[in-house]
């Protein structure tokens, strides 16, 4: 059932994308220069690992359809390798990112230039670095504008605003989590969080800047707000205007309003809003939210909406955004989130007859910690059905390509988790040990595939943002407590599911998607809150080729960067 449909998902995908080429797709080149630049916040001065010497990095800008060359320089002190977040690479795995997953670091002293092929995807993605946590720094905005002749299917804005939220840490983000990994605790909280690497004016330094974004009376402006920040979902809002939600992660949703919005790491938004209020100045403001046990800092970021030739007016005690914990908010918002049908969108395929369905529960663990550094004896790791992924020394990719998988990982992922118990009850005494393995999930070309990912209250609980990809997929459903598969799918709703590509799987609770695999290669899965996707809480999916050139893994470009020791 599954590859039948998928034939004419195939089918129907390629007229939707040769209408978009029939408009010129363009090619465009980029040039990053990474290397170590100073940066003084909080009144202390901090050496990063940025791209061009900016923090956020430059801005990629581009149509719909486009291919994108980008040239990375690494002139740091250590290896990394650039992630294209939520663009699909259809066939083109070598180019997608992560590290010793689909590639080797770029080493210090050499460079790699990414194809970056863009099909569907329309709006607002990212790009950051993928190796440890050198994405704090190494980060910037990836935009997509329609394409040639394509119309927003909301009115046209007057102009359009980049909003990258982020994470702060006095100190180099390498070194943070190198030192929490080799003692075995979790890393530091972070120090602030910023708006376009600016901290706002609630920390108490007087030489913070803060962020600005002029605006025009009754204009119509249209925000890309990302989240990079570390390991903090984020509330956001614009003090007495309204938000009007029209996109996440690359496609249009049905549009609402809402007084703020609720943004996971890596999950992208865009977001309308009409400078209709008295001419002044207004903060806009970012909070966290979590519900785990462990809280991050309850820091409120602020930068301004001001309206040209205005002066004053900003009061603090008008800010107005949820509470760090208020899980009504958060979920509220989120089901709210819908697909719209209209032309600019993929025509709506969500699979039903299912051929392949993976349950993933999500737990933090702990295993022995044996090293000379460690300070407790046992470390924090964390797990997707009790395995904690172990990042191999050559890349996943390469090693599957080549048939020479021995050593490197196996093709067994559990499907389901190895004990059935009560996920999100009391888990008080219960064996938090997880087992340590590179083992991957392998799908056939074609299949229809059904992930349900379970929250479990196992270490610190709460919810987690998890990431896929090589695909956008659609969320059909989530709900509290365990996933109970006779009752639960008939809550899914498959009329107008999301397109995403990073989901937000609630504490206490799961969350389901759907996908065709139909993008042969290698694609990591993981928790982008980077201290859970560090401890392990990852694993890679694997689609087989297809029985056609069309449906089969480009072949490895000749520049890929060697491998440690090869």
């Amino acid at each position: 059932m599954g590859l039948q449909q998928d034939t004419v998902t195939w089918f129907v995908g390629i007229l939707f994308l040769s209408t978009l080429f029939l408009c010129s797709a363009d090619v465009h080149h980029y040039e990053f220069f990474v290397r170590e630049s100073n940066f003084t916040k909080l009144c202390n001065t901090t050496t990063l690992l940025v791209v061009n010497d900016s923090y956020p990095g430059p801005e990629i800008r581009v149509r719909r359809g486009d291919t994108v060359f980008v040239n990375v320089h690494n002139q740091g002190n250590y290896g990394f390798t650039i992630h294209w977040h939520g663009v699909k690479q259809p066939r083109n795995p070598w180019f997608d990112g992560p590290e010793f997953i689909t590639q080797c670091p770029i080493q210090p002293g050499t460079n790699f230039t990414y194809e970056v092929i863009l099909s569907d995807e329309i709006g607002t993605l990212w790009w950051h670095a993928h190796s440890d946590w050198t994405r704090g720094s190494v980060q910037g905005a990836f935009i997509i504008l329609p394409a040639e002749n394509e119309t927003y299917p909301f009115p046209t804005p007057d102009a359009d605003q980049t909003i990258i939220l982020q994470s702060w840490y006095n100190g180099d983000y390498k070194q943070i989590i190198d030192q929490a990994l080799a003692t075995g605790i979790p890393p530091r909280q972070p120090d602030a969080y910023a708006i376009n690497g600016n901290l706002g004016d609630t920390y108490g330094c007087t030489n913070d800047t803060i962020f600005r974004m002029q605006v025009d009376y009754e204009k119509m402006y249209l925000l890309r707000i990302i989240n990079a920040a570390m390991n903090e979902q984020q509330f956001f809002s614009i003090t007495n205007h309204t938000l009007t939600v029209v996109a996440q992660d690359a496609s249009y949703v049905r549009r609402f309003t809402s007084d703020y919005i609720l943004i996971s790491p890596g999950q992208t938004m865009d977001v309308l809003v009409s400078a209709n209020q008295n001419v002044g100045q207004y903060y806009m403001a970012t909070r966290p939210f979590s519900d785990a046990s462990a809280m991050p800092p309850d820091n409120i970021t602020t930068g301004i909406f001001q309206y040209t030739n205005s002066e004053g007016g900003l009061n603090a005690s008008l800010i107005t955004l949820p509470a760090r914990d208020d899980t009504n908010a958060t979920n509220s918002f989120i089901s709210r989130i819908r697909n719209t049908n209209v032309t600019q969108n993929p025509p709506l395929n969500v699979p039903t007859g299912i051929d392949r369905r993976v349950f993933i529960t999500i737990a933090t663990n702990t295993v022995p910690c044996n090293t000379s550094q460690c300070l407790l004896p046992n470390r924090f790791v964390a797990s997707l059905n009790n395995v904690s992924f172990v990042f191999p020394r050559i890349d996943i990719l390469k090693a599957y390509y080549n048939s020479s998988t021995g050593g490197v990982f196996t093709e067994d992922f559990p499907l389901n988790p190895p004990v059935f118990y009560d996920f999100t009850g009391n888990l008080t005494g219960f064996n938090t040990r997880a087992e340590l393995g590179t083992r991957a999930v392998v799908l056939n070309y074609g299949e229809a595939v059904e992930i349900v990912l379970q929250a479990t209250q196992l270490g610190g609980g709460g919810s987690h943002p998890i990431h896929l990809h090589g695909f956008s997929f659609y969320r059909v459903g989530s709900g509290s407590g365990n996933f109970n598969n006779e009752t639960d799918p008939r809550t899914y709703n498959l009329v107008d599911p999301p397109l995403i590509n990073t989901i937000h799987v609630p504490g206490k609770g799961w969350a389901a998607l759907r996908f065709f695999a139909n993008n042969p290669g290698v694609w990591f899965m993981h928790c982008h809150f980077e201290r859970h996707s560090s401890w392990g809480m990852d694993t890679v999916f694997i689609v087989r080729n297809g029985t056609t050139t069309e449906t089969s893994i480009r072949p490895p470009p000749s520049t890929m960067p060697r491998c440690p020791g090869t």
